[in-house]
């Protein structure tokens, strides 16, 4: 095998680098189109994806979410702030990132270095940033809103299932089904 490797021809070397990093993410056969029934939007309801927040452990009457021209919303960013509040975070080409944190409260409990709206009596949303300017934090303060379905079905992880506990080819089917370490003869 090693010998098979050396004799490779330095002809093909160039063929095998060019092909490294190749790959494309499978987004489906374009010769058919995803049935708008498939989508997660056209199949998530609002009382389904309120079920999906509280297994997340989020309220669902905490979520917010903003829009600010230049940045883009980094999906893995979402989750849970606080007990049952809400996070997600923004990013720009430049290297600029939005923080948004929705939480109960109010906007008089908002530090000094925050932008907060309170769009809601006991609800507060939080901006802040690395590398943004004070008038993008407010612009971004100013855009918050609740998703629709469509918008947030999009964004969230999927749901966990149940999965079956692993069997493992160790554990003995008698006794206290404790590993069996047993040496065999010369072990």
């Amino acid at each position: 095998m090693i010998r098979t490797a050396r004799t490779l021809p330095l002809l093909l070397l160039p063929a095998l680098l060019a092909a490294c990093g190749t790959e494309k993410t499978d987004t489906g056969d374009a010769r058919q189109p995803t049935p708008a029934a498939t989508t997660p939007a056209a199949t998530t309801s609002r009382t389904e994806l309120d079920e999906h927040l509280r297994a997340l452990g989020i309220a669902p009457e905490l979520v917010y979410l903003t829009d600010v021209p230049g940045f883009t919303l980094a999906q893995q960013s979402i989750g849970v702030n606080g007990d049952d509040g809400f996070s997600a975070s923004y990013w720009a080409k430049d290297g600029a990132v939005l923080h948004l944190y929705a939480e109960r409260g109010s906007a008089a409990d908002c530090p000094t270095d925050y932008v907060c709206r309170a769009p809601a009596k006991g609800r507060v949303v939080r901006i802040s940033g690395e590398k943004v300017a004070p008038g993008v934090l407010r612009r971004a303060a100013d855009a918050v809103h609740r998703p629709a379905p469509e918008e947030l079905a999009g964004l969230l992880p999927p749901p966990r299932t149940a999965t079956a506990p692993v069997q493992r080819g160790d554990l003995p089917s008698y006794g206290d089904g404790a590993p069996d370490n047993s040496v065999g003869e010369g072990g």
